[in-house]
């Protein structure tokens, strides 16, 4: 089995978690690819209102510098949040970041869930999220998988668009969707070369059977073998020193415990056919990253 980490890029000053800078970024994304860590993810976001207000970085910038200062491990958004840029765009700058990268991007995309807050203040729609999607897959598939599409939609238009300079994979990067309402699940059956979702107990595998038999249902309907679709899960929160358990006595859903321990927590995701476990490590520091080491070495030796 894979295993990931999970990078924030939000933060504000003076709150007890020092923001995010380049910097620290750069050194996690380091740290994890030589401890071993398969991928590297981070949010695509632009603000989070609250208690406090928190910015993020804007995640195709640090993305298309992390793919130049890394060597092995893949990177790129736990998902591309598709209100954001229009379709073909999101085609483009995965192309370009899998370029770069030399064929290590991750491209994840998704619907949008950050509060519409978010959509608000940089001038984007909220509404009727599915349709919009529904209508960006189909000309991002388009255009990865052919290198052209011609779409004309009640949301989106791509006039005779094109790829014309091709990165290094024939068909693009992969497209991971991250789904789990019967209708997007469709769309991942048809589409998607990869299914993402994510879990904040990783002690109760069955919680996921429901949306796995749904997604199951959606590849038939579509006349698709389930097993031609990557899964992996994004896992919140891990905890390989024990300080979240010992700040939070008896929270539920902490992976937490011996390297052994965790590291069985994980691999107990393979019984449902997920290939890669991305995994939302606390603290988020370089002693956070670092303790994971034994973790990913028995993931990777089952």
């Amino acid at each position: 089995m894979k295993i990931g980490l999970i990078a924030q890029l939000h933060g504000a000053p003076n709150l007890a978690r020092p923001a995010p800078t380049w910097e620290s970024v750069s050194r996690f994304a380091t740290t994890a690819e030589g401890i071993g860590f398969d991928s590297f993810v981070f949010e695509d976001a632009l603000l989070y209102r609250g208690e406090v207000t928190q910015g993020s970085w804007e995640s195709v910038s640090i993305a298309a510098a992390l793919a130049a200062t890394t060597s092995r491990i893949k990177i790129g958004q736990s998902v591309v949040n598709a209100p954001y840029r229009s379709p073909a765009l999101i085609a483009k700058t995965a192309e370009t970041l899998d370029e770069i990268s030399g064929g290590r991007y991750l491209f994840g995309l998704g619907a949008g869930n950050t509060d519409d807050s978010d959509y608000a203040a940089f001038g984007f729609a909220t509404d009727r999220r599915y349709s919009r999607f529904a209508e960006a897959i189909e000309i991002i598939h388009g255009l990865l998988k052919d290198g052209s599409v011609n779409f004309d939609g009640e949301f989106y238009f791509a006039k005779e668009a094109e790829l014309v300079l091709r990165g290094p994979r024939p068909q693009g990067p992969p497209i991971i969707i991250a789904a789990a309402g019967p209708r997007m699940l469709r769309l991942v059956a048809r589409y998607a070369d990869e299914w993402n979702w994510w879990t904040s107990d990783a002690g109760d595998t069955e919680q996921l059977r429901p949306v796995i038999e749904e997604l199951e249902l959606a590849c038939a309907e579509c006349d698709r073998d389930p097993a031609s679709l990557e899964r992996s899960l994004d896992v919140y929160t891990v905890d390989p020193l024990g300080q979240a358990a010992a700040k939070h006595p008896g929270s539920e859903g902490l992976v937490t415990g011996s390297p052994a321990e965790i590291a069985e927590v994980l691999l107990g995701f393979d019984a449902l056919g997920f290939a890669e476990v991305r995994c939302d490590v606390y603290p988020k520091t370089l002693e956070g990253i670092e303790a994971m080491a034994e973790v990913v070495d028995r993931v990777h030796h089952g």
